[in-house]
């Protein structure tokens, strides 16, 4: 029996990790996490998702020596200026410089926007895969979920922000859809639609 082509996961976040394996589910692809290689995160010093993402990915293929997959999302949100951006998973570190923490960062985001009546926001995500660390044509997919920002967190399901980002066309919350639900409609599952899309064509590693 052939054993599945291994893909090193550039993320430790057990959520992207779950999800990531259900999206392969269809592939002859194994992923794996970088942790399992006593990988640590990579630094994401970059303004651009794209450019973080293609950071993490080259640094988990070169301390594996196997291809991988990194992804850098983030939510955007119109009225903070696409804020927070690459910034999400830290947005209440930068201003408490406490430990980052997904409660703390959903308050810090309800505190930023007060009042605001314009309440429009999109999860972002790029998923950037390379065949070795120094791969010169990265495979590059990239997905947008739009919706906006509640006034009080709903749904005990999802991370991140999802349960302040509530879809119109569900009429429920990214926290509040089931996982199936979630992996076809959400930024994460667009992207990859995009990238599998590369993949069935063949060649791409």
């Amino acid at each position: 029996m052939i054993e599945p082509r291994q893909l090193v996961l550039a993320s430790n976040n057990a959520g992207k990790l779950r999800e990531f394996a259900d999206l392969f589910a269809g592939f002859d692809i194994r992923v794996v996490p970088q942790s399992q290689f006593g990988v640590t995160e990579a630094a994401e010093p970059h303004v651009t998702f794209v450019e973080n993402a293609l950071a993490k990915a080259r640094h988990a293929a070169r301390l594996t020596g196997l291809p991988a997959l990194a992804d850098d999302s983030g939510l955007c949100v119109h009225t903070l200026g696409g804020m927070p951006g690459v910034q999400s998973a830290l947005y209440d570190q930068l201003f408490s410089g406490l430990p980052k923490d997904d409660a703390r960062n959903n308050a810090r985001l309800l505190e930023n926007l007060g009042n605001e009546t314009d309440r429009r926001a999109r999860f972002v995500c790029v998923l950037v895969l390379v065949r070795s660390a120094d791969d010169p044509q990265p495979v590059i997919a990239e997905g947008e979920w739009h919706g906006e920002i509640l006034g009080a967190p709903r749904g005990a399901a999802g991370f991140g922000y999802d349960p302040l980002f509530f879809v119109a066309q569900l009429g429920q919350t990214a926290a509040e859809i089931p996982a199936v639900t979630k992996n076809v409609h959400s930024h994460r599952a667009i992207a990859f639609r995009r990238l599998a899309a590369r993949l069935q064509e063949g060649n791409v590693f």
